[in-house]
Formats: C-alpha cells, sequence, structure tokens
C-alpha cells in the first residue's frame, strides 16, 4: 500500500488526509500543536470548495453546520452603497455561498481521519527528496510528502528553498460575537485606509473582522482602538463592536507569498498556504486548500510523478493570490482622491461586472 506523511493538521493538512485515504493508500498526519483546534474565527466556503467537501463525503455535513452567506455587497462607512452584490446570479450559477465558524470545518474533518493516523506534538526540522521527514520523534518516510504546514512552512524548504513572505502593508482584526439586536445580511464596508466586515453564522452570533493600514508588528490595537477607528461607521458595526469581548479577539498582520515556480520537487508537494498563502480579501485560503487536497490525492494515485498536479494547481492558484493582494490594494487606498474615485467607479459599475469577476475562481470543478 502506498503511503502519504502529510505535515501539518489543519484544515489543508486533513482535507488531503482524507483525500489520499479515499484513494486507499495509507497516511501518516504529524502537527507539531499538542492537539489540533482552530482559532475563533468565521470562514468563507465558496460553491467551488463546496464541491471539494461533496469529493471529499462531507459536504452535506458541512452545509449542515453552516449558514447561507448574504453576499450584500460594499458600503462607505456612512452606509451608502458602493457595490450591490447580484445574489442571485450567484446561486443559479454556482450555487450559494456558506459561512462557518472555522473551528466547525476542522471539527469535521477532524472526525473523518482515523486517530491512529494523527501525531500532535510532533516538530518537523527537515524533509528530504527520497521522502524522507525528519521530526522530534524520529523519521517517518512515504511515497508522498505533503507540506500542509502553513505559511512559514518547513517543507516549502526541500522544494524551493528559502522564501519570505510579503507584508500586505495592513493588519487584521477577527472576534465572533453574540449581538444584542438582530442584523441584516453579511456586509462589508470600506473607509480610507480601512475596512470592516460581518456575517451571521448558524448558532446565531456574528463573525466581525477588521482590517486597517499599519507597519507590519504594530503593539496594541485592542477594543479600544477597533471602537476608536470604526465606532461612528453606520449601523450595526457600532453596536457589534459594543457587544465584542476583549478575550476574543485575534490580530494577526496579514502576509501572502510571491509565485513558486513550483510547487512539487520527486516526492514532495506543497498545499494551502505553504504553497500559495493569500490575502483574505477574496475568501479564498481554505477554498484553494480544499481543491489541493482533492487534486493531489487524485495526481498521485494515477502517477508517481507529481508534476501534474503543479500543471494544475500553480497557474489556478498564483492567479487568485494576485487578485486578492490586488483587490486589498484598492480596497486600503488612503488617500482621499484615490478613495473619491474608487468609491465613484464602484458606483457606476454595474453588479453583472462582479459576477463576471468571480467566475474564473468559482467555475473550479473536481
Amino acid at each position: 500500500m502506498s503511503k502519504a506523511v502529510i505535515v501539518g493538521g489543519g484544515i489543508g493538512g486533513l482535507a488531503t488526509a482524507i483525500a489520499f485515504i479515499r484513494q486507499g493508500w495509507e497516511v501518516e498526519v504529524l502537527e507539531r500543536s499538542a492537539r489540533i483546534a482552530e482559532v475563533g474565527a468565521g470562514l468563507s466556503i465558496w460553491p467551488n470548495a463546496l464541491r471539494a467537501l461533496d469529493e471529499l463525503g462531507l459536504g452535506d455535513e458541512v452545509r449542515a453546520r453552516a449558514a447561507e452567506e448574504g453576499l450584500a455587497g460594499i458600503r462607505d462607512s456612512k452606509g451608502r452603497w458602493l457595490s450591490r452584490s447580484d445574489v442571485e446570479a450567484v446561486r443559479v450559477r454556482y450555487g450559494s455561498p456558506i459561512m462557518m465558524h472555522r473551528a466547525d470545518l476542522l471539527d469535521i474533518l477532524r472526525a473523518a481521519v482515523p486517530k491512529s493516523t494523527l501525531r500532535t506534538g510532533i516538530s518537523v526540522s527537515e524533509v528530504r527528496s527520497d521522502g524522507t521527514v525528519v521530526h522530534s520523534a524520529g523519521t517517518s518516510t512515504g511515497d508522498v510528502i505533503v507540506g500542509a504546514d502553513g505559511i512559514r512552512s518547513v517543507v516549502r524548504r526541500a522544494v524551493v528553498g528559502e522564501i519570505e513572505p510579503r507584508y500586505s502593508g495592513y493588519t487584521a482584526w477577527r472576534v465572533v460575537i453574540t449581538p444584542t439586536e438582530p442584523i441584516g445580511d453579511m456586509g462589508e464596508t470600506w473607509g480610507s485606509g480601512e475596512r470592516f466586515g460581518y456575517a451571521k453564522l448558524a448558532d446565531g452570533r456574528v463573525y466581525c473582522f477588521a482590517v486597517a493600514n499599519m507597519p507590519a508588528g504594530t503593539p496594541g490595537g485592542g477594543l479600544s482602538e477597533l471602537r476608536s477607528r470604526f465606532g461612528t461607521w453606520h449601523d450595526p458595526i457600532p453596536a457589534l463592536l459594543a457587544a465584542a469581548d476583549e478575550s476574543a479577539l485575534l490580530k494577526h498582520d496579514l502576509y501572502d507569498l510571491p509565485d513558486l515556480k513550483t510547487f512539487v520537487a520527486g516526492r514532495i508537494a506543497l498545499i494551502g498556504d505553504a504553497a500559495h498563502a493569500m490575502t483574505p480579501n477574496l475568501g479564498q485560503g481554505a477554498c484553494q486548500a480544499l481543491e489541493d487536497a482533492v487534486v493531489l490525492s487524485r495526481v498521485a494515485a494515477k502517477d508517481a510523478d507529481l508534476s501534474r498536479y503543479d500543471t494544475l494547481r500553480r497557474p489556478r492558484t498564483q492567479m487568485i493570490v494576485k487578485r486578492s493582494r490586488a483587490i486589498g490594494a484598492v480596497g486600503q487606498l488612503s488617500s482621499p482622491l484615490a478613495v473619491l474615485a474608487r468609491n465613484t467607479l464602484m458606483r457606476l459599475a454595474p453588479s453583472s461586472a462582479q459576477f463576471k469577476a468571480l467566475a474564473p475562481i468559482l467555475d473550479w470543478e473536481v
């Protein structure tokens, strides 16, 4: 029986384990954390990723624990619409995107992987081209080694050497709250060098996120800063911030990866953030990792040469990285004249423009 050793037990790593198991492979997952857990944040799962989850046999279970995402559109800080999403066109053509808590998706994936395949508390130090993985508990060997170990990937060094992630120029806050009053569909608001968004989860809670331009590593930035930045923006943003709990707030600088020359080297393949970490502006980070899992397992099951995986995945994911970075650059404009021009152009653009822009991303089939 062929064996895959997967470094990283996050969403991408577990999905890849499930995909290989469904192809009849033996699987070993090495995770450096003592337990597999996810931070308190929401997650958009677009129709392309739902097709991947259907391929893994988990689509219905995921949908049952998620809320349909209402694609309302984008407003300015006073609540005036800059663009409206053609919700029905997306639903008819591709199916409805959903929103769920990241921890819920991780729970579903973890439950589908036999406990005997998961090894936690294992730190990987080296991956060799012959399929050997050197780690804190010794070594593991496999016919395929999968780097699912994130943007600071150790496995990536064996494929393309040292690659430094790129700082986006802005940081992000995320928090899940219990609202004190009902809210409408998902919304995103663009200001001057700042953005704020919110979406309902299936259990009635609301996932909120915010981004602001600032140097990497800027200290502080708790709820007091969020309320200072966004507390005068349109409803329901002030009420959402008033209901937020400081202990639940997460703050992270946002990075992505420059284009890698390849995702594979011999028996080694990279997936998810290890291959194509992207800013969250398109909500496609986890979605692309799910696609990776399905495609890699199919390629590996048919051929020992993994180059087909690189051919199928690298152009697509690098296109999405570029698009997400470009959207972030537009959303984070801070010059008054640039913001005015951006907002004017967005108001003039037909709703069909956004629908057409999504087509190359959502059109993916297994």
